[in-house]
């Protein structure tokens, strides 16, 4: 499941890329099906192992491109550990909205990418947070969750204050909308409850079906869950 297109990233060949907060990896897994160099990073080491598990699997299955090559490693988007004008593109999925300062994590994204490079940060649409911050005081209380709900217009000044024109906008995952206001609704901590379960598969079986994919699209535009930012570096 992405959530970054990737043809309006402009991702190719031979681009060196940071998944800055990979999480699973789902990101890291297309840029190097695309022939792309991906240092993948998160602060947390489960997801860690499991992303540099299947980025090792795809290799050895021959599932990634030829060219493409991994680094997986531990880091704090606050300190990134690169140098300046480092990557061709930098993606940053689901992240700010956890971190203490959304500036200085934005600073660090435009500063090691290199001019004329593409940022892509995507965090939860304001009015799902509204929705899902309603249902439940679970959302914004547990540990590790979200400190912050985003108006685009804010995250696009923070953005063009680091040195970064937003070029295009997108909204994507309506059907998963749904998903968390069923797990608000039953209960967050509710991890198994047989109707957020029961939702979670058919999201499951509906993943590589064209038709759904386009009904998805279609609610996309009304309620989506996550909008995603695409800007260049001046």
């Amino acid at each position: 499941m992405l959530t970054v297109d990737f043809d309006t990233l402009n991702l190719q060949e031979g681009h060196y890329i940071l998944d800055a907060g990979c999480g699973g990896g789902r990101h890291s897994f297309e840029c190097i099906s695309r022939g792309a160099h991906v240092w993948s990073m998160d602060m947390d080491m489960e997801s860690v192992r499991k992303t540099r598990y299947t980025l090792a699997y795809m290799k050895e299955k021959g599932q990634a491109h030829k060219s493409g090559r991994y680094l997986v490693q531990i880091g704090d988007a606050l300190q990134l550990p690169f140098r300046d004008n480092t990557f061709d593109r930098v993606i940053c999925a689901e992240v700010m909205e956890h971190v203490d300062d959304d500036y200085r994590a934005c600073s660090e994204l435009a500063r090691v990418v290199k001019p004329g490079g593409v940022v892509a940060i995507t965090v939860p649409t304001f009015i799902t947070e509204i929705a899902y911050d309603v249902l439940t005081y679970e959302y914004f209380t547990s540990p590790g969750g979200h400190v912050r709900k985003y108006i685009p217009r804010k995250l696009a000044s923070i953005m063009d204050s680091n040195g970064l024109d937003v070029y295009a906008v997108d909204f994507k995952h309506s059907f998963h909308t749904i998903y968390w206001i069923i797990r608000c609704v039953v209960g967050l901590h509710l991890n198994n409850h047989p109707v957020s379960k029961g939702y979670h598969s058919f999201l499951v079986k509906t993943m590589d079906s064209r038709l759904m994919e386009k009904v998805e699209n279609f609610f996309d535009n009304f309620f989506p869950k996550s909008i995603i930012l695409y800007a260049v570096k001046r």
